[in-house]
């Protein structure tokens, strides 16, 4: 059963690690797909002609979430493409990691700038044209912004900060059809864990009960979820996908 036919979403940061995950589920749910990329244009271009291939529409567009215009102007485009949308996914995420001695200004700065503004940016220049279709806005947070992690204070309160950003929106336009979620993935095998070293790994993997590293498939069957009508009756909730690790 295709649980997304008939919408179209916008997902930040889908060229890559989780945010391509949800892209690709998207699609295979029957979503028509927006998604952006700063970088990696040859990775987004052959991800766009794999959802294409899917037989829904799909596009890739180059811009930062984190600029407020690049946002506005992607609204725009999206509309102007796509006609509406009911779906976004703000996934644009970094981390720069440091011990609170050593984290510099700029180190604090662009992560709160891209993790947390561009959340912001995104969600203010895409209510409007929602007010007219209703939907789903769903956070990318982290259990992080939960409990914390050494070296990681400015990751942690940017996704934080996403916590009450998304019961407030949740909040403010209820009454309008627009439900607004976050979730906060655990430890979830991706590019960036790729390159940790095998003694890390090994150490974060201990401390999760279900004794495994999660999967972006499993991240993204959330954001599906909390994307399809299934869902009709949840909005200002955080959902972990950590495998008890926060419990």
């Amino acid at each position: 059963m295709k649980l997304l036919a008939g919408k179209t979403a916008i997902v930040t940061g889908g060229s890559r690690g989780i945010g391509a995950a949800i892209v690709r589920k998207f699609a295979e749910h029957g979503a028509n797909v927006a998604f952006t990329y700063l970088s990696s244009e040859e990775k987004a271009k052959a991800i766009e002609a794999e959802l294409q291939g899917m037989g829904v529409e799909a596009k890739a567009y180059r811009s930062n979430a984190a600029v407020f215009a690049e946002a506005e102007q992607l609204i725009k485009d999206v509309t102007a493409d796509f006609g509406k949308f009911q779906i976004v996914v703000n996934n644009a995420g970094i981390t720069k990691d440091n011990l609170m001695l050593r984290m510099t200004e700029e180190m604090w700065d662009k992560v709160i700038e891209v993790n947390l503004k561009s959340v912001f940016n995104l969600t203010k220049h895409a209510l409007r044209p929602m007010l007219r279709t209703g939907g789903s806005i769903i956070n990318m947070s982290s259990v992080v912004g939960d409990f914390g992690n050494a070296g990681q204070a400015n990751y942690a309160a940017s996704k934080a900060g996403i916590f009450g950003f998304t019961k407030s929106i949740a909040k403010e336009v209820g009454s309008r059809s627009i439900r607004c979620n976050a979730v906060a993935p655990g430890f979830i095998a991706t590019e960036m864990t790729d390159e940790l070293d095998e003694k890390v790994k090994d150490s974060f993997l201990a401390g999760i009960p279900m004794k495994r590293w999660g999967k972006a498939e499993e991240v993204a069957d959330t954001c599906v979820w909390l994307a399809s009508d299934m869902s009709a009756y949840v909005s200002g909730q955080t959902i972990s996908v950590c495998g008890a690790l926060n419990c």
